[in-house]
């Protein structure tokens, strides 16, 4: 699988970069032959294209070394370091160009379009509508940003190629030059995808949240397990595209045994790893009271206290030791609230008041995932 996965995006790169090359090499040439600066615009933004899938090669090649001593997570990181590169000669590309094309603006010079000059157009359009799907196709089947980005990176180049197109109709048929004004718009389109991909790029190193339908698909697999009765805080982090390792806490029922936890977790562990290539390192438990309904009852007590603040997303973990005199739980507020520590806050003394003589233990936990 990630042989497969490592050839089909060099296999797509390689095809990418050969289609660019060619394009960028005719685009430059009869960009100066009618001294256009909106084809050679087009013909710089291929070439960057072109050293964007080679730099995507590299960091394949470079994320799919094995795992050492040193990091023992393995390389797969590399592959947005690498993305960061290719977004950082998008947006350079995008600058140059806009830089040529007010030049061109503020000392206008005459162009000569050509039959061959239409021809190359037309043929690099259709050529990058066809290379937007092949790309982005494999980009999604084996799960590569750098991939799906260079698609649509095509599909956009294909229609700024239109644009390029029209203008040389125009000055053709009426006899008005836009392609400098065309320029200015290349050059604006490319910058714009360079800053996207830059942010795209510095999101995945810092870390983002956990993609939706994986996340719940992954607990609804979980509680699956006849003794679990609900799996929280999953906690997955990234260490490359599809390679993800960490760690969730399950709610059982306390009348199990620390065997019958041991064979739930291992069944877990396996069934996930084999279902998404997830490594739960760690199955954290949070014991169900069964037994004593005055806990029971407490429990709703205090569900109801938490849930009628606003923001409350989820409360898990709750624990009762009458022994000690301690009550403590876990709960989730939403990003969306501001001042999430007030709210917590408010919780806290709440149910202190009310429960004066147990010790409250409120967990603040963060929202990690769906």
């Amino acid at each position: 699988m990630k042989n497969n996965r490592e050839k089909t995006i060099i296999k797509a790169s390689i095809i990418s970069i050969a289609s660019n090359i060619v394009l960028a090499t005719f685009k430059a040439f009869v960009g100066l032959v009618a001294n256009s600066v909106a084809i050679i615009s087009d013909a710089v933004n291929n070439l960057s294209d072109a050293l964007s899938s080679i730099i995507t090669i590299i960091g394949t090649k470079l994320a799919a070394k094995g795992p050492d001593k040193k990091h023992p997570y393995g390389y797969g990181r590399i592959e947005y370091m690498t993305s960061l590169i290719v977004s950082a000669i998008v947006l350079y590309a995008g600058i140059t160009a806009l830089v040529e094309s007010i030049k061109k603006i503020i000392h206008p010079e005459s162009v000569d379009y050509s039959t061959s000059t239409l021809v190359i157009l037309v043929a690099g359009i259709i050529i990058k509508f066809i290379l937007g799907i092949y790309v982005k196709t494999k980009g999604k089947q084996v799960n590569s940003n750098s991939l799906i980005a260079s698609g649509s990176d095509a599909f956009n180049d294909a229609i700024l190629s239109i644009s390029v197109l029209a203008s040389a109709i125009i000055y053709i048929i009426f006899n008005i030059s836009l392609e400098s004004y065309v320029g200015v718009l290349l050059s604006v389109f490319i910058i714009k995808a360079g800053l996207e991909l830059i942010k795209e790029s510095v999101d995945n190193m810092l870390g983002i949240r956990i993609e939706s339908n994986l996340a719940r698909n992954i607990k609804k697999d979980i509680i699956k397990e006849k003794e679990v009765q609900g799996a929280f805080d999953l906690l997955l982090n990234d260490y490359g595209p599809d390679k993800y390792s960490g760690s969730v806490h399950i709610e059982v029922p306390d009348t199990l045994t620390v065997a019958d936890i041991d064979k739930i977790s291992r069944r877990i562990t396996k069934n996930i790893m084999e279902k998404y290539g997830v490594m739960l390192h760690t199955i954290g438990v949070y014991s169900v009271n069964t037994k004593d309904k005055k806990i029971m009852k407490l429990q709703k007590e205090i569900q109801d206290m938490v849930f009628s603040h606003k923001g409350i997303l989820q409360m898990h973990g709750f624990y009762f030791n009458e022994e000690d005199k301690i009550i403590s739980f876990d709960i989730i507020i939403d990003f969306k609230i501001k001042n999430r520590k007030e709210v917590y806050l408010e919780i806290f003394d709440e149910i202190q008041n009310k429960y004066k003589d147990y010790k409250i233990s409120i967990t603040l936990d963060i929202d990690i995932s769906d």
